[in-house]
């Protein structure tokens, strides 16, 4: 049996990631194929756009401590973890697709290969108005988040999706990206795949 692909959804704040994730994950209800990592993160209390598990400073301690993540990191004062138990549906031969920091994306493709990235983007404008509207964050803040610049290391598959239409377009192209749409990007390229 193959080894499932594992997809890291990485782009910059704003980009509508979650929203993606959401639609293709009710797309794709039912397919078991493909799983999708929940999250856990240290940030208190849940956000309506986002899905993840919100655990305490020492109880994420505890359960790094005991094996508990496949991919763990940083970021903007929060601790994040995917658990374990994707690495071992990736194992089974099932894709696994996951909201990551692109700081991990190297790790996550020597350990866990195959990967593919599929980098959801929009122009800076965009990005700056959505995170205004998410209200999480005073405007410093988001200048810190739009500018940072964390590169994906040479030959690991990208698939871009730039996502500035509708919900449903850009659910069509992660679908594709995935390889369950059409205009699917062949297995070993990479590319840019449009709604």
């Amino acid at each position: 049996m193959s080894r499932g692909t594992l997809f890291l959804v990485v782009g910059p704040s704003g980009a509508g990631k979650d929203t993606l994730i959401r639609a293709v994950r009710a797309a794709l209800d039912g397919d078991e194929r493909v799983m999708f990592a929940r999250r856990v993160v240290t940030r208190r209390g849940a956000h309506p756009t986002e899905d993840y598990e919100t655990a305490g400073p020492d109880a994420f301690a505890a359960r790094l401590a005991a094996g508990g993540f496949m991919l763990h990191w940083q970021a903007h004062g929060l601790e994040y973890g995917i658990p374990v138990v994707c690495a071992g549906a990736l194992s089974r031969g099932t894709d696994v697709v996951a909201n990551v920091s692109r700081a991990v994306v190297a790790e996550a493709a020597e350990r866990f290969a195959p990967v593919c990235v599929i980098r959801v983007t929009a122009p800076a404008a965009v990005l700056a108005q959505r995170l205004r509207q998410r209200g999480r964050e005073d405007p410093d803040a988001i200048a810190e988040r739009l500018a940072r610049i964390v590169p994906i290391p040479a030959g690991v598959r990208v698939v871009n999706i730039e996502n500035t239409g509708t919900v449903a377009d850009g659910a069509r192209a992660f679908l594709a990206a995935l390889g369950r749409g059409s205009g699917a990007v062949p297995p070993q390229t990479s590319g840019t795949v449009r709604p």
